[in-house]
């Protein structure tokens, strides 16, 4: 059976708390306009419900992966992420996204890209976006990637095989500082915040300087109309001090409320995305936001009160608790930010288009 539909081949995967396609970049078109195009297509987006597409509905279901060859000596393969926009027919590719992250090393490896170890592999990763590298150690024992384990991940039912990812110099991931206006703190319409980037730029900003507790649901903090629009105004602004042009447009920097734990751990936030507060935490986030409280001076330090290194700093989410490891190798090396995921292979086939769709390698036609 035929029809005119266009196909591309893809994996769809669990990373962490997100999901989505996984395509290799010798799939889709060179150009990066046209590759845009048909992500939008593919993903649905510019409906709520991505209902024309394979998209969730949802900024953590509506992520795509691209993957290629390394493109530097120091890595084994390059990951692209893109963020689609659910209800905007719009790309940004100006964000890494550290949860799908996870699912980079197993994909890589079942694609064939990188040659398995018993009893684990280590994936050097090199994120386009950033151009940071991450090292994904898999577990892979006599050769085969493996998903059903033990480990548990807040923010995803069940459990599933430990996937860990180590961030070698995630500091100046976008701007290339770490304090990208060279302030611990400042202030912007009279709100204290902290212009963080590493592995994400982001704004860290007091909970109750905002008028709430910075414990509330995801679902009442995207009710709270004031407090989003009040904190859009505030991520515009430090997107201009943090040399992020036009930031309205973009998806960053994300905006995190930072308030005192309360379940044990060293730091209680919620992430946004920015126009959605996240229902767990963003990976990259969690990287940013533990450097930052292991950095004098700034708000997530004057919580947490650390600045010796090697620490474990524990965030306190909507959906539990993510654990980041801090460590350097000497004094003045850089922070090595770690944590472990979990991900899982959902779906393998082909994804259909309504358009032609060149490659610089293949042309695709009716499926068939």
């Amino acid at each position: 059976m035929s029809n005119d539909l266009s196909s591309i081949p893809c994996v769809l995967m669990r990373g962490g708390t997100s999901k989505g396609p996984f395509f290799l970049a010798s799939d889709l078109p060179s150009d990066i306009a046209a590759r845009d195009r048909l992500l939008v297509e593919v993903m649905g987006s510019g409906h709520p419900l991505q209902i024309d597409g394979i998209g969730g509905g949802n900024a953590l279901s509506s992520k795509v992966a691209i993957i290629d060859k390394a493109s530097r000596p120091d890595a084994d393969v390059d990951y692209l992420f893109a963020q689609v926009k659910v209800e905007q027919r719009l790309v940004d590719t100006s964000p890494n996204c550290g949860n799908m992250l996870a699912a980079v090393g197993p994909y890589a490896i079942e694609r064939g890209l990188v040659q398995a170890h018993h009893p684990r592999t280590e994936v050097r990763i090199h994120n386009v976006n950033t151009g940071k590298v991450i090292v994904a150690t898999v577990e892979t024992p006599h050769g085969q990637v493996v998903y059903r384990g033990d480990t548990h991940i807040a923010g995803a039912p069940g459990s599933a095989a430990p996937v860990q990812l180590a961030f070698l110099d995630a500091a100046g991931a976008r701007t290339g500082k770490l304090l990208p206006s060279g302030h611990a703190m400042e202030q912007i319409d009279g709100v204290e915040v902290s212009l963080i980037d590493c592995a994400m730029p982001m704004v860290l900003i007091r909970a109750s300087d905002l008028g709430v507790q910075g414990d509330e649901s995801p679902a009442e903090l995207n009710a709270n109309r004031d407090l989003m629009t009040r904190m859009e105004a505030i991520r515009i602004q430090a997107g201009e001090r943090m040399g992020i042009a036009d930031a309205g447009s973009k998806v960053i920097p994300k905006p995190v409320l930072l308030s005192a734990p309360q379940h044990g751990g060293s730091l209680q936030v919620r992430y946004f995305m920015p126009h959605q507060c996240h229902t767990a935490l963003a990976i990259t986030g969690g990287v940013g936001i533990a450097t930052a409280a292991a950095t004098p001076g700034t708000l997530a330090n004057t919580f947490v009160g650390c600045d010796a290194l090697p620490t474990l700093i524990t965030l306190e989410h909507p959906s539990g608790a993510l654990d980041v490891g801090l460590s350097r190798s000497s004094e003045h090396a850089p922070v090595v930010a770690s944590v472990v995921r979990t991900a899982r292979r959902l779906f393998e086939g082909r994804v259909f288009a309504t358009t032609p769709i060149a490659t610089e390698t293949t042309q695709w036609t009716s499926a068939a």
